[in-house]
């Protein structure tokens, strides 16, 4: 029995001496390793409990290890955190005898991470040391705060400023401003030259705002009596504004960086403006960067191409050093990207011109290039002054504009208007186009009212004018007879009628890089009666169209039946066909022909100009959507320079029954034409 307790207790000792043998020590470059692997995925409290040596634990503590760290890595936006080194391929048979518990053993590490600024890469020597706790030794790392950024030590601070980027800027096709980032006014109080009682309410009503809000201002913290208080911007067309403020004693400014609009009002509903985001925007842009001090487009093509004209700030990490006078490194940097400069094919005098010949009366007006589809104008009156709305216009000044019966705040040139007789050219060619219309034969029209027949009841279609007969496509444009159109109408036959405008693009998305509605035949797209093909072969009855449509559906008749997509912005393609085969260059050339003959002898005979040919056609359409309309009229007129055809001015005014009907647009486009 002693002698099998004996041997029972030399094999366990054998074993045991084995298992020792085959047991793999611990090394530095093991520990090194696990530490990586917890740095990696970010494990700060782990890799502060179990590896780092003691002295590195008293000198900084785990607030500067652990929660130093987690906060930078918030603050600076670390992630991706890759840290890589070389394993030494020296394997001795004895690893006791290399790795000499008494001694230290220093790794190089590579360190790299994203962050706002972009990429940080720098090298670090890491030390490993042998400690024994709770008597097991092992190897564990000299830590500094240099192991988060590069050179970053106990007490140095670690700042993040913002490089600020330019917003994109919008011009014209021959590089005039149109949205520039340029300056105004910035009124500002000096509180020892300011008499509060007996002025504050005059400043506040000047600048639009409240005696309580400028004395707030003048109450902050900071506010010394010789400082300069800022109290309001003011745009650049606000300067008789400042001009009278600054008669108060005590008021003086200095220059603002503002958003600026050199056009004013007559770009107003295209380019529109940007102001202060707010919380709705915030809450969906701020995934996106955006801050609570973030200006955005809010309107027209600032609205429109926000993503576009923003730019994208950058960003500085610093590391402020406090034993070297403040010296500030830099660690990482990130430039600031500018939005993009946006060339539109708008010609800004011509559209100046235009909006100022339309005299701020509701209407809207178009001008595009027929051989490219290019948009020279797009203007709507009246109008706004964005620079007002950039600066943050008052609730009073905007409740003013929106109350305004003319509806400066309205865009006329993204809506759609019955066009009258404006469109009688469209329905003659596609009547042309369908082999129903000759323009040779006449029809003989003894009265100013017609009807086909009994079943029409009381409808009827009535005529201005009475051209003598017979009345052939030629007459029929000069003297504008609604009672032809409607003949060649029903001689056409629904069918044919329906395909031809929708030929011209009608019932489908006009293809515009700014939204704009869609024209329409009717209601539902078809033609319920005899009657309403007849209103609407001169442009009422539900007929509905966009301006910038009406102005590129006369393109055919110059284009010998070709009509280009129309383009605003420079970089689009040019004479990309939207439409073909509208008409057929003979067919195309007697309309030619006739709208010369209606500016000479007929309804547009105050565009007959000695400085320069015009062709074109009138149109007025009475609004019956109402009974407050009843009796009103808006006026067209579509014409091009005869010589050249360079371009097509379409233009409509509303409420002309008492200027004259469609003659007041006809001056107001001869006028443009003429300069």
């Amino acid at each position: 029995m002693k002698m099998r307790v004996i041997i029972f207790l030399s094999l366990i000792l054998l074993l045991s001496a084995c298992t020792k043998k085959e047991e793999k020590e611990i090394t530095p470059i093991d520990r090194l390793g696990e530490y990586v692997d917890l740095w990696s995925k970010a494990e700060f409290n782990k890799m502060y409990d179990d590896y780092l040596v003691e002295v590195s634990k008293e000198a900084f503590g785990k607030e500067q290890f652990v929660d130093r760290t987690e906060l930078l890595y918030k603050d600076l936006g670390i992630k991706d955190v890759v840290i890589e080194f070389e394993k030494p391929e020296v394997k001795p048979e004895k690893e006791e005898e290399v790795f000499n518990k008494e001694e230290s053993y220093t790794y190089p590490v590579q360190i790299k991470m994203e962050t706002i600024a972009g990429t940080i890469e720098f090298e670090k020597n890491v030390v490993l040391k042998n400690e024994v706790r709770d008597e097991v030794d092992n190897w564990y790392i000299e830590w500094d705060p240099s192991f988060i950024l590069p050179d970053l030590m106990k007490q140095d601070k670690v700042g993040v400023s913002t490089i600020r980027s330019n917003r994109g800027e919008i011009f014209d096709r021959n590089d005039r401003a149109i949205a520039i980032n340029g300056s105004g006014i910035e009124v500002g109080i000096v509180p020892e030259q300011f008499d509060v009682d007996a002025d504050a309410e005059k400043l506040a009503k000047l600048l639009g705002t409240t005696s309580d809000f400028i004395v707030k201002q003048l109450n902050q913290s900071w506010v010394k009596p010789d400082q300069f208080v800022p109290i309001k911007n003011l745009a650049f067309t606000q300067e008789a504004i400042y001009d009278e403020a600054k008669q108060i004693p005590g008021i003086l400014s200095r220059k603002a960086e503002l958003r600026e609009y050199p056009y004013v009002h007559a770009l107003s509903h295209l380019i529109g403006y940007v102001g202060r985001i707010n919380a709705d925007e915030l809450e969906k842009l701020k995934d996106e960067g955006y801050t609570e001090s973030d200006l955005v487009g809010k309107r027209g093509l600032e609205q429109l191409l926000e993503e576009r004209l923003r730019g994208e700030d950058g960003v500085i990490i610093y590391i402020e050093k406090t034993d070297h006078n403040g010296e500030r490194i830099t660690i990482a940097e990130k430039p600031a990207v500018d939005g993009e400069k946006i060339t539109l094919t708008i010609d800004a005098d011509l559209q100046k011109a235009t909006f100022e010949a339309m005299n701020h009366e509701p209407g809207t007006a178009a001008v595009i290039d027929p051989k490219t589809g290019e948009t020279l104008v797009l203007a709507s009156s009246p109008a706004f002054d964005p620079n007002e709305f950039a600066i943050g216009v008052s609730a009073t000044r905007y409740n003013e504009l929106t109350e305004d019966p003319n509806q400066p705040m309205l865009n006329r040139f993204a809506a759609t208007y019955a066009p009258g007789s404006a469109i009688k050219p469209v329905t003659a060619a596609i009547g042309l186009a369908a082999g129903t219309l000759e323009p040779g034969k006449g029809h003989t029209i003894n009265d100013n009212k017609w009807q086909k027949d009994s079943s029409w009841g009381n409808f009827k279609v009535s005529r201005l004018y009475s051209p003598p007969n017979p009345v052939d496509l030629q007459k029929a444009l000069v003297y504008s007879d609604n009672i032809y159109f409607a003949m060649e109408a029903l001689a056409m036959g629904r069918d044919k009628f329906l395909e031809g405008f929708t030929n011209f693009g009608f019932g489908e998305e006009i293809p515009f890089s700014y939204p704009l509605r869609k024209s329409q035949i009717s209601n539902d797209g078809k033609i319920a009666s005899e009657g309403q093909l007849a209103d609407t072969s001169f442009g009422q009855g539900q007929m509905l169209m966009n301006i910038v449509h009406l102005a590129s559906s006369y393109a055919p008749i110059i284009n010998d039946g070709k009509m280009f997509k129309p383009i605003l912005f420079a970089d689009e393609p040019k004479s990309e066909v939207w439409k073909e085969g509208l008409i057929s260059p003979e067919n195309a050339a007697i309309l030619r022909t006739d709208l010369r003959d209606v500016v000479v002898d007929g309804s547009a005979k105050d565009a007959n100009l000695p400085s320069i040919k015009i062709s074109g056609k009138t149109g007025t359409a009475e609004l019956k959507s109402s009974q407050d309309e009843s009796g009103k009229e808006n006026g067209f007129f579509v014409a091009y320079p005869t010589d050249d055809m360079s371009y097509i001015i379409a233009m409509m005014i509303e409420g002309v029954e008492d200027q004259g009907g469609s003659t007041h647009v006809v001056k107001k486009v001869a006028k443009v034409m003429s300069k």
